[in-house]
C-alpha cells in the first residue's frame, strides 16, 4: 500500500484503503459485458470520492480511453493527469467558457440550443469545428435536449455545420430496475433520436444499463458506481469487487453495566453487561449519523475480530461505539474495525443508512489516511 495522504495511518482515527487493481478488474469485467461497445468510465466527483489521479491512471492502464466528468474544472484536472484521454463534460457548456473547454480539449455534452450555438460560434472564431457530444433527454427529465428541441437543433443547419458531433448520448432513469417500463421507453426514444443523426456514435448505458442487454449498449458505455464496487444488478449478487475499505481504529474498550446507556441522548441502554469498543470514526469521516442504533440486534454493523459487531448508540462527529461482547477474540486499542469493505459491502451499509452507495462513497471525509494498492503493472487482470 502507498499513502497519498499527508496524514500517517498511525495518526488517523480512520483509514481508507483503495484497491486500484480491483478498479481495473471491475472495468475489465464491465468491458467484457459491453460486447463490441467501447467501455468508458465516469470519474466525476473526484472519482466518486476515491481520488481522481490514482483512479484515472489505473483505468488508463487497464485500457480505458474515454472518461466522463461533471464540471469543466474536473476536466482540467483530468487533462493534466491523462493528456491523451477523451474527456466529456456531462454538465454541458458553462456560459462564456468555450475557450476554457477548447484549451483543455474538453468535449461538452451540449444540452440546449443556446449551448450549441455558443459552441459553434466559438468554433468559427477558433478556426475549426470543435468536437462535442449532444445530450438528448429521453425521459429522465434532467439535463438535455427534449426531443422537440433536438429536432430544432438538427434543423439549424448553420449551427450543425460548424460543430463536430462525436457522440449522441442520453441517460437512463431506472436501469437498476430492469422490468421498469421507462427503460424500454427511453431505449425506443433514443433509437429514434439516433436515426436522425446517422453515423454518429451513441451512448445510453450507465453501470446498470450495461446489464440490460445489447439493445442498450450502442457504441460506448459509461459505467460509474460499478467501477467502485457498487452493485449494478440490484436483484442479484454483486458481481463487482470491493474497492474501498474504510476502517476505524479502536481507541478504547470498556464494560457497561446492565441499565447504563451509551452516547448522546442515551438512546441505547444495555440489557446485559456489555463490552464496548469506541472507534475513531464519525460523521466527519463520512460515517452517516443515520447508522446510529438503539438496539444491539439491529442491522448497522462493522466487522472486527472475524465477525460482525453491531453499532450501538449515536454516531457522533469523531467516534462511534460497537458492541464486542460476543467476540471470541479480544480487541485492543489500535485494532481496526471495517466500516465499509469486503465484509461490509457498500450497498449493504448504504441500505442501513437509508441512502445509496453513490452518496456514501462521495461523502467520505478528508481527515483519514488514504492508502492505495498498486495497480496491475501491465493493466491485465
Amino acid at each position: 500500500m502507498n499513502s497519498l495522504s499527508p496524514i500517517p495511518p498511525d495518526l488517523a482515527g480512520a483509514v481508507l484503503s483503495i484497491d486500484l487493481s480491483a478498479i481495473q478488474k471491475n472495468w475489465r469485467y464491465l468491458n467484457s459485458h459491453a460486447g463490441k461497445s467501447e467501455c468508458g468510465a465516469a470519474v466525476k466527483g473526484n472519482a466518486y470520492g476515491l481520488g481522481i489521479a490514482p483512479v484515472a491512471k489505473a483505468l488508463w492502464q487497464a485500457g480505458c480511453r474515454s472518461f466522463f466528468v461533471a464540471r469543466p474544472m474536473e476536466g482540467e484536472e483530468l487533462r493534466e493527469i491523462l493528456p491523451g484521454a477523451t474527456i466529456f463534460v456531462l454538465d454541458g457548456l458553462f456560459p462564456g467558457q468555450a475557450e476554457f473547454y477548447a484549451q483543455h480539449n474538453l468535449l461538452p455534452a451540449l444540452i440546449s440550443i443556446e449551448e450549441a450555438r455558443e459552441w459553434a460560434a466559438f468554433g468559427r472564431i477558433y478556426g475549426r469545428k470543435l468536437p462535442c457530444a449532444i445530450h438528448v433527454d429521453t425521459g429522465i427529465n434532467r439535463l438535455g435536449f427534449s426531443l422537440p428541441e433536438y429536432a430544432g437543433l438538427l434543423a439549424d443547419t448553420a449551427t450543425m455545420r460548424d460543430m463536430n458531433v462525436t457522440l449522441l448520448m442520453s441517460h437512463l432513469a431506472c436501469a437498476d430496475d430492469p422490468p421498469h417500463p421507462l427503460n424500454a421507453k427511453q431505449r425506443d426514444a433514443f433509437n429514434v433520436a439516433r436515426s436522425k443523426l446517422p453515423g454518429v456514435p451513441a451512448s445510453l448505458a450507465n453501470s446498470s444499463g450495461i446489464f440490460l442487454g445489447k439493445d442498450y449498449a450502442h457504441d460506448l458505455v459509461r459505467p460509474g458506481i460499478a467501477l467502485y464496487g457498487g452493485n449494478p444488478t440490484s436483484a442479484l449478487a454483486n458481481p463487482m469487487q470491493a474497492v474501498a475499505c474504510l476502517e476505524g481504529a479502536i481507541m478504547q474498550t470498556r464494560n457497561v453495566e446492565t441499565g447504563e446507556t451509551v452516547g448522546y441522548g442515551a438512546t441505547w441502554q444495555a440489557r446485559r453487561e456489555t463490552r464496548i469498543a469506541v472507534l475513531g470514526a464519525g460523521y466527519k469521516d463520512g460515517v452517516p449519523r443515520s447508522l446510529s442504533s438503539r438496539e444491539s440486534n439491529s442491522p448497522p454493523q462493522v466487522f472486527v475480530g472475524g465477525r460482525r459487531c453491531p453499532i450501538i448508540g449515536r454516531v457522533s462527529m469523531d467516534m462511534m461505539v460497537i458492541d464486542v461482547t460476543d467476540l471470541h477474540l479480544p480487541v485492543r486499542r489500535g485494532d481496526r474495525a471495517e466500516i465499509l469493505g469486503p465484509n461490509i459491502l457498500i450497498d449493504e451499509a448504504a441500505s442501513w443508512a437509508g441512502t445509496i452507495s453513490y452518496e456514501l462513497l462521495t461523502r467520505l471525509g478528508s481527515r483519514y489516511a488514504r492508502l492505495y494498492s498498486e495497480p496491475d503493472s501491465d493493466g491485465m487482470t
